[in-house]
């Protein structure tokens, strides 16, 4: 599992990476711009900041493997997973919902989880067995008092990509019984808010490693259900999750699979 070392070195580099990415939102009208595909951009401010996480955590863990977003992959024992900037859209568009994602995976386990809003001074964090922290406080929300009250979050597909109308069939069947869904745009950011507690639910179908890593630590250890889009399935192996605190969870599950 990991050490309050690995969790302090992956805070600490949160925070530079989030301070860096700070400095470009204040600028970003001057931020180079690649689309990577149709609604799916990046820019200089990405690249930095994985440069920048990638020097801090190797460089104190050199044996380590590595996933991000922007750089090539390493294999490793131990391997960090890494978001440099989760919600690049939000970011680029002015939209202050973004963060930085960090996990460590050890034996193919997710062990650690970071993920930091510099805007909003927020650190979530959490190692498995030690519950989840918001800036260093212990967190422990509360389940809705009812699935008709509760507020999720999920993700929709953008540009060309594949699966519209199942999201469009999971809203509909969402939506009814509910308080409302939002759809924010920074899948780790949306998981660490379940986690507090700011969203009763989540679910979003094949999301990359550097998305979900970190979040699913942070659920996890806020005591939510979580599971992908059959019991048996890895969100980790997958990108597909489903989590809400137990007590909805069974309903937020079967409304989504109905007729599957």
């Amino acid at each position: 599992m990991g050490t309050t070392d690995d969790l302090t070195l992956a805070i600490d580099a949160a925070h530079a990476a989030g301070a860096l990415l700070q400095a470009h939102w204040n600028d970003r009208d001057l931020l180079t711009i690649d689309a990577k595909r149709q609604g799916d951009f990046v820019s200089q401010a990405d690249h930095q900041s994985e440069a920048l996480l990638r020097d801090r955590l190797l460089g104190a863990n050199p044996d380590d493997g590595w996933l991000g977003e922007e750089t090539d992959a390493r294999p490793g024992r131990r391997r960090w997973i890494v978001d440099p900037l989760d919600g690049t859209t939000n970011f680029l568009r002015g939209i202050a919902h973004w963060a930085v994602s960090i996990a460590l995976e050890q034996d193919g386990q997710l062990v650690l989880g970071v993920v930091h809003d510099p805007l909003k001074a927020e650190t979530f964090s959490a190692m498995t067995g030690s519950g989840l922290q918001l800036n260093g406080r212990r967190l422990d929300p509360a389940a809705p008092p009812g699935f008709d009250v509760a507020l999720f979050g999920t993700g929709l597909p953008f540009g060309n990509m594949p699966y519209i109308d199942d999201h469009a069939a999971d809203l509909a069947r969402v939506l009814p019984g509910t308080a409302g869904v939002r759809r924010m745009g920074a899948a780790a950011l949306d998981l660490a808010y379940v986690a507090a507690g700011r969203l009763d639910g989540f679910w979003e179908r094949r999301l990359r490693p550097w998305d979900i890593s970190a979040g699913l630590v942070l659920v996890r250890e806020a005591g939510m259900q979580v599971e992908g889009w059959t019991p048996d399935e890895r969100p980790e192996e997958t990108g597909t999750v489903i989590t809400a605190p137990a007590p909805i969870f069974d309903r937020l599950a079967a409304t989504l699979r109905a007729d599957r």
